[in-house]
């Protein structure tokens, strides 16, 4: 069955098993561009998880913190770590294996575990505070437009908006479908980029309104004195990073694009097919790259025109109530409300997109650890589920109650650095030792993809050093 006729995108939904490759599932990729926007979905995926509480929280703080002179680093942050999730998805079109999977393969090995694999084992604290924050961080934005109980910000709104969305994610994804999770996604990606874009505009007109004139001043790579450190703390939090590059793979192979290609039998059918495959996966992830750079451009524009010229640097939540609060006084009411709602979906988005992503990573690796055979459909599916169910629940416990303990973040911030390094190293090594060379591409790839690695390697490095 050829790709580039009318038949519809496939995704895990209409596939037996997309982790078997299965000579059933083979099928040609579309040649035109058209053809390849069908097919096109994973990077949705990815564009939920990454305009979340960093872009939307972080990058208005460093907006606000020294104005459009950063506007530049936004595009170079994200388009330079785009590469080594590239080229990660490569490997797993050409091999059909998924990332953790592969970590366990990296050398050296650690009682006959890859050493990343126990890295990743030792994420699970990070995944437990990092989505804590971001789900109460969510309840934060509707318990200010709608409070339960009175008070907005109070233990018993925040704590009702908190099981609220953790009832949402769980019923979500019940039925663990690609499918499910593409098109919430999509659809919500595409709501949020139009919501930042809307709300940048709309203070057009008010005290707050910048000039084109502003934003060229903001593309000129330049760094002003003493804002070296934000700058390196915008170009680590922007952009995909380590747990959105491995869950990347999941959901290529989820889509299709694996199994589509076939098991790799050395023909040059094959060699033509993958490398159609990682077309259209390349396209998928540059579409994704556009839509989350276009989101968190906005959201780093509202900090640099609404609160630089008034010296507010507000952190973490204050965010929200800040710029909604001037949306109120100089837009009208219909302004806080649009961008608290628009704000609270950004972050609920964050959630929705990693239940899924850290579920399949999580499930992998206790696959890897024996916990049972991730080979097994029926076991590696009843897992999913419950450990989809498992995480927002204690997410939304954490966040709620236990509000963070100074000692889980700070050991979360350093597993969190030390992953990003090990993402890079073990996506080259993966792509040297296993990616079949003739679905590669030139030498201008080659060279992007070590200056990303290093790229991605610095800023796990920077964060390590920050939190030591």
């Amino acid at each position: 069955m050829s790709a580039s006729t009318s038949e519809p995108a496939l995704g895990a939904g209409d596939l037996d098993d997309p982790y078997a490759l299965n000579p059933n599932d083979v099928q040609d990729p579309p040649k035109s561009w058209l053809g390849k926007l069908r097919f096109l979905g994973p990077g949705m995926i990815t564009s939920a998880a990454v305009v979340g509480s960093g872009e939307l929280l972080t990058a208005t703080t460093l907006g606000a913190e020294v104005g459009f002179i950063l506007l530049w680093l936004v595009l170079v942050s994200t388009f330079i770590k785009v590469w080594v999730q590239i080229e990660l998805g490569r490997w797993s079109i050409s091999t059909g294996k998924v990332a953790v999977t592969g970590y366990d393969e990296v050398p050296p090995k650690i009682g006959k575990r890859g050493w990343m694999a126990w890295l990743v084992l030792l994420m699970f604290v990070q995944f437990l505070t990092s989505q804590a924050g971001v789900i109460t961080a969510s309840a934060f934005a509707f318990s200010s437009l709608m409070p339960i109980g009175g008070d907005p910000y109070s233990f018993v709104s925040i704590g009702s908006w908190v099981a609220i969305l953790v009832a949402i994610a769980i019923a979500i994804h019940l039925t663990n479908k690609y499918t499910v999770v593409e098109r919430i996604s999509t659809a919500l990606v595409v709501l949020i980029a139009v919501f930042a874009i809307v709300m940048v505009f709309a203070i057009q007109g008010t005290e707050f309104s910048w000039t084109a004139g502003q934003l060229m001043e903001g593309m000129r790579f330049q760094i002003a004195v003493g804002s070296f450190g934000v700058a390196l703390s915008m170009f680590g939090l922007t952009g995909v990073g380590a747990g959105e590059i491995t869950a990347y793979t999941y959901w290529c192979v989820e889509k299709g694009y694996a199994a589509w290609s076939g098991h790799n039998d050395g023909s040059e059918a094959w060699v033509k097919r993958a490398r159609g495959w990682i077309s259209v996966m390349k396209l998928d992830a540059w579409v994704a790259w556009f839509v989350y750079t276009i989101s968190t451009a906005a959201f780093y524009i509202l900090g640099a025109a609404v609160l630089h010229p008034q010296g507010i640097v507000p952190a973490g939540d204050e965010v929200m109530a800040t710029i909604s609060s001037i949306f109120s006084t100089e837009v009208g009411r219909w302004g806080a409300v649009v961008f608290l709602i628009g704000a609270g979906l950004a972050l609920f988005k964050t959630i929705i997109a990693n239940v899924p992503s850290l579920g399949r990573q999580v499930g992998n690796t206790l696959a890897v650890f024996g916990a049972y055979d991730w080979s097994n459909q029926r076991q590696r599916d009843r897992w999913m589920r419950s450990i989809m169910i498992i995480l927002p629940l204690v997410w939304g416990l954490f966040g709620t109650i236990v509000s963070s303990p100074l000692a889980l973040v700070v050991l979360a911030g350093i597993l969190n650095a030390v992953y990003l390094m090990g993402v890079a190293a073990a996506t080259v090594y993966l792509s040297h030792r296993q990616t079949d060379p003739l679905v590669k591409d030139g030498k201008f790839f080659a060279v992007m993809l070590v200056l990303s690695a290093i790229a991605v390697f610095f800023v796990g490095v920077m964060g390590l050093v920050n939190m030591l």
